[in-house]
């Protein structure tokens, strides 16, 4: 398989069972079905984004990417809460592309939802 947005290799990087593959030229990840959802989940995954997050601006466009598993367009989609978040998504495999810093980005924001719901008083009716 290789990277849509380069063209280079993956390579397979597992973290707790889950293995996804890293491009080894511009450090892009694709996340087969599910695996970006139940990698956000676990904390410290976010070590397997390797991107130079001074880089996010840069990394982060979007494209016209063909889905490196069976060779259909993506869907370019935008992340519902964190807006500057771009990435790609297959709609035959369901698999995900994330350029290098986005999948950071989003473990980050997930983090701070988490500090945010204890930190929000209750209302009380």
């Amino acid at each position: 398989m290789k990277c849509p947005k380069c063209k280079s290799a993956f390579t397979k990087v597992d973290f707790e069972g889950i293995q996804i593959d890293r491009c080894l030229s511009c450090h892009g990840m694709w996340f087969d079905a599910l695996e970006l959802k139940d990698l956000l989940k676990k904390k410290g995954s976010e070590k397997l984004d390797i991107g130079d997050q001074r880089n996010f601006e840069k990394t982060s466009r979007i494209e016209d990417y063909v889905c490196p598993k069976d060779g259909s367009r993506m869907i370019k989609m935008v992340d519902v809460k964190q807006n500057h978040v771009w990435y790609e998504s297959c709609g035959v495999c369901y698999g995900i592309f994330l350029d290098a810093t986005e999948f950071a980005e989003l473990k980050d924001h997930s983090l701070m939802d988490l500090i945010r719901s204890f930190r929000t008083p209750e209302r009380k009716a």
